[in-house]
């Protein structure tokens, strides 16, 4: 019997490791003008696209700017915050517009010889039913109204149906991959922020955003400077986010 990867038991890192990298991540403000190197920015996208995602179609795009010209031009993009003056931008993108083309690159990139049949199918017919709101949302809006009655005899998944929707979805996938993104930078003793202040239509001027591309965050990346975190980290007590059933 032909043996692979996948069917290897999943180790355990330390919990104790683990909580020390989540912990030492702060939003950092202040870089110093060191350049990632090539090697740190692939290996922390290779983890980043490890993140689990809806159907494994993987809603995501990054685009990595390290030309000083440019970043020079997202700086007043991004309201001029000082972190927006990193040696390395990343934006990251949520796709909800990428669904068919992940379709076919899962049967094409099947990680065994032979794919199989319910792969095949569920590619071909299920996940293009699921995911196709059609001209105008119309397909979305005769589904909604599908789902509505059918859900009267048995619990169904009700969305995505809509183009709402489906902007949620890739989100959703996408902010999973950007903080593996963020933690990964932060094992390789980079820092980064993950800002959301920015002009969206400025952004788009500047970069290459196809047009149902979603921007959800700019990523900052770099070496701290000083002064580089602004406040004492703060969280609510687990106590006002947590139902215990």
């Amino acid at each position: 019997m032909t043996h692979f990867p996948h069917d290897d038991p999943p180790s355990h890192a330390s919990p104790a490791a683990l909580r020390a990298l989540i912990e030492s991540r702060r939003a950092v403000r202040r870089f110093t003008d060191a350049a990632v190197p090539e090697a740190v920015i692939r290996d922390c996208l290779e983890l980043a696209v490890l993140a689990p995602n809806s159907c494994n179609l993987q809603p995501w795009s990054f685009q990595v700017i390290r030309e000083p010209a440019l970043l020079a031009r997202l700086h007043p993009v991004c309201m001029s915050q000082n972190a927006a003056k990193a040696p390395l931008i990343i934006a990251v993108l949520a796709r909800p517009d990428t669904w068919r083309q992940a379709c076919a690159n899962i049967v094409s990139y099947w990680p065994e010889p032979d794919v199989p049949a319910r792969i095949r199918s569920f590619y071909a017919k299920t996940a293009p039913f699921q995911y196709n709101q059609g001209p105008f949302g119309l397909l979305g809006l005769l589904k909604r109204q599908l789902v509505r009655f059918a859900a009267l005899r048995k619990p169904l998944m009700r969305t995505p149906n809509s183009q709402a929707q489906m902007r949620v979805w890739a989100v959703k996938s996408t902010a999973l991959a950007a903080q593996n993104l963020m933690l990964a930078f932060q094992s390789h003793g980079y820092a980064t922020c993950p800002m959301e202040g920015f002009d969206e239509v400025r952004l788009r001027q500047t970069l290459d955003i196809p047009r149902q591309a979603l921007p959800i965050m700019l990523l900052a990346v770099g070496k701290p400077a000083e002064k580089g975190i602004y406040n004492p980290r703060l969280r609510f007590p687990l106590e006002q986010h947590v139902t215990w059933l």
